[in-house]
Formats: structure tokens, C-alpha cells, sequence
């Protein structure tokens, strides 16, 4: 992960999440705009009018390449995912605003697959926020939905948001708790 602040010119027009809003916004090309995290293949960038979410599919426009994280059909004798290696993939989701993956941060609450006849094999997927105002919820769950759809023998993901129990810090791991300087 490289939090190396940098200002960089846009390359073209791109739509951007605002944060905490959850807001789309475009970004026209040529404005300038200050790398603050790459974190799971997205960027969280400051300009003059706030901060934003730029999804990896348009690294691009900030002069990068898109990082490559599909590993679906890879190999087609890969074992189907079970909950410990959504869990695993989970840890390369961040909330943008915080430089901590949201398994460290405590944020998924379940992860079960079950077969359904008629979907396949459907991973159950409860998370929460840091804040129940947080606009950037959705972003997040679907961040959440395409992680778990990339892995093998997944056929569809449920991604609920939910607030029972509600979150505390006392639910971030110990690896999160050293990230982010709090032991």
C-alpha cells in the first residue's frame, strides 16, 4: 500500500464518488487532484472541492494502470471459495476514507454460502459502517459484492448492510488497531 501523496493531472473526464456523501460526481480532465490512498486497486484523491473515490476500472484517468483482480476462471480446477477465502478476498475492500481493510476494521459480520437450486451457490454477506450516515455504504457493498463474485464457485452474492450490533472500535483487529496507531 502506498500513501505517497501526489498531485496528478487528470487524463480525461471521470465519474467520482463523493466522500462521505456517496455522491457521483465528474471530475473533467485536466484537474488536478492529490493521490491521498490507493488502497484494494481504488484511489482516494483531494482536489479544491473535497475528497473522492476514483474506481480502479478508470486508474487511467489518473495516468495508471487498472490493477489486474479478477481470478475467476483462472483455473478451472480451482476449489469452490468457502467463507475463509471471502474473508481473505474481503481484506482488499476499504472504506476510503479510513486506511484499513473493512475484515481488519471489523466490519464483516457474516459470511455464509449456501446452495440455492435455482442461483447456485450464493455467498451471504452482512457487513456494517463506522457511522450510519455514511453515503459511501453502497459503494462499499458493492466493492464487497465483486470481491466475492471474482472467486471461484460463487455464483451470486447478497450484500446486506446491517446495524445490530452496531460498530465499535473495539471490533478492529489487532493488525488494524497497529495501523491505524491505536496500540
Amino acid at each position: 500500500m502506498s500513501n505517497n501523496q501526489e498531485e496528478i493531472e487528470l487524463t480525461r473526464d471521470v465519474s467520482a464518488t463523493l466522500i462521505p456523501h456517496g455522491e457521483e460526481f465528474n471530475l473533467p480532465q485536466g484537474e488536478k487532484v492529490t493521490v491521498t490512498h490507493r488502497l484494494g486497486g481504488n484511489f482516494t484523491v483531494m482536489t479544491l472541492q473535497g475528497m473522492y473515490r476514483i474506481a480502479a476500472k478508470d486508474a487511467d484517468a489518473l495516468g495508471e494502470e487498472a490493477s489486474a483482480s479478477s481470478h475467476k476462471n483462472q483455473d478451472g480446477n480451482q476449489e469452490p471459495a468457502n467463507a475463509e477465502k471471502i474473508r481473505e478476498n474481503l481484506k482488499s475492500v476499504f472504506d476510503p476514507e479510513i486506511p484499513v481493510n473493512i475484515v481488519d476494521l471489523g466490519l464483516i459480520y457474516r459470511v455464509e454460502i449456501e446452495e440455492i437450486q435455482e442461483k447456485g451457490r450464493v455467498a451471504f454477506v452482512d457487513l456494517t459502517l463506522t457511522a450510519p450516515g455514511c453515503g459511501m455504504g453502497p459503494v462499499i457493498a458493492e466493492d464487497v459484492k465483486g470481491k466475492v463474485l471474482e472467486l471461484p464457485g460463487i455464483d451470486e452474492a447478497e450484500v446486506e448492510i446491517v446495524w445490530d450490533p452496531p460498530w465499535t472500535q473495539d471490533l478492529i483487529s489487532e493488525e488494524g488497531k497497529m495501523e491505524l496507531g491505536l496500540i
